[in-house]
């Protein structure tokens, strides 16, 4: 869970004016450098990424956003690709998101639960990676221990995606980030507030949010009310009812369910920019 306090925007009213003006925020600047290279890597955790790299993902999503959303233009970037995803956990959002926007990019995904596959007991890690890497053109693997995804990046000579592990959980930042940015503008100067367990996803905001500028503050209380005038409220889903009540969750201020949208075009924008040569079409916003 994330309150989300601005403290500098000028113009922090015009940005709430809507969605179209986030688009034209969006296509501001200097136009998108291709300096940022990021085909056929690992994307386990966003340590191993520079604030470049981030933001370049972040810009890709915003022009497949635009494109496929608003403007409704057929973009097959992911034609005659295909994607494994293995999921030793259940996921609405995660398998949502990826097997849907995969396959808008013209790509096919496979998923495969702990019924179809074992990860590391009937069969190694390493010959799991070997037969995915012969099959597919990368993989998300949703998982218990972060070390199955380092074994699996290791052994396989395709792009290995992290889609949550027990230390990280960077797709989900992803789109947080992307959110933020359609709300407010910009990532600088921003100050997030972390309220609830010490975990994966707390772990990625870690190491990526100072490569923004951002400023992040920790608490972990049983209860915790938010003292900031100006705030904004995200959550990963499925919340536990103990966590938030209605009045914030369905609030004006709650950006909950376009987060939760947002999932979808930053894991498509995470497969391109892996998978192949695009460069985002749209201005550079100012982070």
């Amino acid at each position: 869970m994330l309150f989300i306090n601005l403290r500098t925007l000028l113009n922090n009213a015009a940005l709430r004016n809507g969605h179209n003006f986030v688009v034209r925020n969006f296509r501001c600047g200097q136009p998108v450098q291709d300096k940022v290279q990021l085909k056929g890597r690992d994307l386990l955790t966003l340590k191993n990424f520079t604030g470049e790299e981030i933001k370049y993902m972040l810009w890709l999503s915003a022009d497949l956003k635009f494109r496929i959303k608003q403007k409704g233009e057929y973009l097959p970037l992911l034609q005659g690709k295909s994607l494994g995803m293995i999921f030793e956990k259940r996921s609405t959002r995660t398998r949502l998101s990826t097997e849907t926007g995969f396959a808008l990019l013209g790509g096919h995904p496979c998923f495969l639960t702990t019924d179809d596959i074992h990860l590391g007991v009937n069969e190694s890690l390493t010959d799991t990676a070997r037969v995915l890497s012969s099959m597919t053109d990368a993989v998300l693997a949703r998982v218990y221990k972060q070390s199955d995804l380092d074994i699996l990046a290791k052994e396989a000579s395709i792009p290995i995606v992290n889609g949550l592990s027990d230390l990280y959980h960077p797709i989900q930042i992803l789109a947080d980030y992307l959110t933020l940015q359609e709300h407010y503008g910009s990532l600088k100067g921003l100050t997030l507030s972390w309220i609830g367990d010490g975990n994966n996803i707390l772990h990625s905001i870690m190491m990526s949010a100072a490569k923004f500028g951002m400023h992040l503050q920790v608490a972990t209380p049983k209860t915790a009310k938010v003292a900031a005038p100006d705030w904004t409220f995200l959550h990963c889903l499925p919340r536990k009812p103990e966590e938030v009540d209605d009045e914030v969750f369905y609030s004006p201020r709650s950006l909950v369910f376009p987060e939760a949208e947002n999932r979808k075009w930053t894991i498509m924008a995470v497969m391109v920019s892996l998978l192949t040569d695009y460069s985002p079409q749209l201005q550079k916003p100012k982070f």
